[in-house]
């Protein structure tokens, strides 16, 4: 089972936590796609709109006698085929958003956990505590937390720290949300994930709920296998050379 370490905000290391391994285990691409491309979805306004032949400005009336003229019939001067007249089959306002199976979206949120955590950017905290909202003060702390980027900032749901929201909305690059909001979406866009200890905990808890037994068993054999690995077989060509 891996740890992680557990910081304060002045970078000093305060504890460790141990990390499940059927959440914090393998990375499935797959699946981080299809969390990002639903997410991605539902955030489209789908305001676009076209004028159709009722609803473009112009008469009714026909312009011209049906027969006896020479020139081509026409009902109309709102009529597709004439400048400024209707369009056919044009984008209709539409929301864009899907369904998305929650136990995928459990699962696209362990992988991209896992990712952070293979990647040496998930960092914990034992807290946010922020004495006074100074945005100089909390850039001070994350400077102490050494990072230099952009950053997901993961807050317990029922904690309100309003200092906390206060410090850190001038900040650039920098995203607050709770625990029960997190989005794989969030945790990709991101260079760094800052969890509370409480938040990751929490979450910890429900994503073990989430794992199939087909995947505990994985996650519990693979250490198993690993260890009890049979020493590779030699090719012909190396038994070759300690012959010769």
């Amino acid at each position: 089972m891996a740890s992680i370490d557990i910081y304060d905000l002045s970078g000093k290391k305060v504890g460790t936590l141990e990390l499940a391994d059927e959440v914090f285990g393998a990375v499935n691409e797959d699946l981080l796609w299809e969390a990002v491309k639903q997410y991605r979805a539902a955030q489209r306004a789908g305001t676009h709109a076209t004028k159709n032949r009722k609803l473009v400005s112009g008469s009714g009336k026909k312009l011209w006698r049906q027969k006896g003229t020479g020139r081509a019939r026409v009902g109309s001067i709102r009529s597709p085929l004439w400048r400024h007249g209707g369009t056919v089959h044009g984008p209709q306002p539409r929301s864009y958003e899907y369904a998305f199976p929650r136990k995928k979206l459990l699962g696209a949120l362990r992988s991209a956990l896992a990712a952070k955590f293979a990647d040496g950017k998930l960092i914990v905290v034992n807290a946010f505590d922020v004495k006074e909202p100074k945005t100089k003060l909390f850039r001070e702390a994350l400077d102490n937390l050494k990072v230099d980027a952009t950053a997901l900032l993961v807050e317990s749901a029922g904690n309100g720290n309003r200092n906390l929201e206060l410090s850190s909305r001038n900040l650039e690059g920098i995203e607050l949300v709770r625990a029960n909001q997190v989005h794989p979406y969030h945790l990709l866009r991101y260079d760094r994930a800052i969890f509370t200890q409480p938040a990751i905990e929490k979450l910890q808890i429900t994503l073990q709920g989430s794992v199939s037994k087909r995947q505990r068993r994985a996650a519990e054999s693979e250490p198993a296998k690993k260890s009890t690995a049979s020493p590779r077989r030699r090719t012909r060509h190396e038994k070759a050379a300690e012959v010769a």
